[in-house]
């Protein structure tokens, strides 16, 4: 069972590693968007283990309603209310519950990634951070790691697509070439889970 100690863990992996990752988010960024992606998820993230250092919330849907809450107020663009709708939602389908199965967990990342799409109007295909996240969402009810390997197929496969929705739609056929930096921040969201997972020997 995953109580929540094991999501503000997730959330601080996560954290570092768009540390250590926010140049490479920006350069990827620079190409086909604003050039601030990766500025946004460190400062977003940043913000989000800062307040839980500071609140400790007791349950699973307590750490993620509040890291959504976090990354909606600090994360400039879309990517603050896609994020952020991602780890509410989620939260919200984990309820009160003071540990969550894997196969809950599975379920309530998928109606949190079905909110995103809906939020943002995208789908797969569409060069977004969906490409990352749907395949991941599938493969979660397999492992942990099959959400890893999944996420990161999905968001390399973002480099021949045409960016459809964001603001890499507007570069029309120049986006092509290029990863999507959201799909790239997503596939980091998810290793963090995963390593997590791995490093306290859970399965899904």
């Amino acid at each position: 069972m995953l109580d929540a100690d094991f999501f503000c863990r997730w959330m601080t992996v996560a954290a570092n590693a768009m540390e250590r990752q926010a140049e490479f988010l920006t350069e990827l960024d620079s190409a086909i968007g604003d050039a601030d992606h990766g500025t946004n998820m460190r400062r977003g993230f940043a913000a989000v283990t800062a307040a839980l250092d500071k609140e400790a919330p007791q349950t699973p849907g307590a750490v993620l309603a509040l890291a959504g809450k976090q990354l909606i107020s600090t994360v400039g663009g879309a990517s603050g209310p896609l994020y952020g709708t991602l780890l509410r939602r989620t939260g919200k389908e984990l309820g009160d519950a003071p540990a969550v199965s894997a196969e809950e967990l599975t379920q309530a990342f998928t109606a949190g990634v079905e909110a995103v799409a809906r939020l943002g109007g995208a789908a797969a295909g569409d060069k977004t951070m969906l490409d990352a996240l749907l395949p991941a969402a599938e493969a979660l009810g397999m492992s942990f790691d099959a959400a890893e390997y999944a996420a990161r197929s999905g968001a390399l496969a973002t480099v021949p697509l045409q960016a459809r929705k964001g603001r890499a739609s507007y570069l029309g056929e120049r986006s092509i070439g290029h990863p999507d930096p959201g799909a790239m921040s997503a596939l980091f969201l998810v290793a963090a889970l995963a390593a997590v997972a791995a490093a306290e020997g859970e399965g899904a």
